[in-house]
């Protein structure tokens, strides 16, 4: 009995992990590097776990290199969102007003790339935004996109 527990905790926990993850959709290189990967621009598709039907996709660059191939390279800041409908919206729960949906390590230390989802119930609209923080100094740069949901499904805010 307690095996058949820990599988399922096990398979609940992996699941959960794989949700918040970023899945790769393509990569374009911009800049050649004698050493390690190129500069490159990724696209990386990420679905809200909170709410079934909803992809968004991020493209940023990666810095290659040796320092990028091993992990210490500092990505630049700059990203690009667009959030879509790929499915019927089924809200797994109620959402809070505002909430980091997505976070991603850009560098080794304090640099992180976010995915926040805001809810407008008056406009019934999903709104992601995308910026990047530092733990001293994070950057204005930033992108968003809406997503609108059937009103007849209305968003259950918290």
């Amino acid at each position: 009995m307690s095996v058949i527990r820990v599988t399922a905790g096990i398979l609940v926990m992996t699941a959960f992990c794989t949700m918040a993850k970023a899945e790769l959709i393509g990569e374009v290189d911009t800049a050649f590097r004698w050493l390690g990967k190129d500069d490159r621009v990724v696209i990386e598709a990420y679905d809200d776990p909170k709410v079934q039907g909803v992809t968004c996709y991020v493209s940023r660059a990666k810095t290659g290199g040796v320092k990028g191939t091993v992990g210490l390279a500092e990505d630049r800041a700059e990203a690009s969102i667009a959030c879509r409908q790929v499915a019927e919206v089924q809200f797994l729960e109620k959402l809070p007003r505002q909430e980091d949906v997505f976070t991603e390590r850009m560098s080794i230390l304090f640099k992180r790339l976010h995915v926040v989802r805001v809810v407008d119930s008056r406009r019934n609209t999903l709104i992601y935004l995308t910026y990047s923080d530092k733990l001293i100094e994070g950057s204005p740069q930033n992108s968003i996109s809406a997503v609108p949901v059937a009103h007849r499904t209305p968003v259950p805010v918290k």
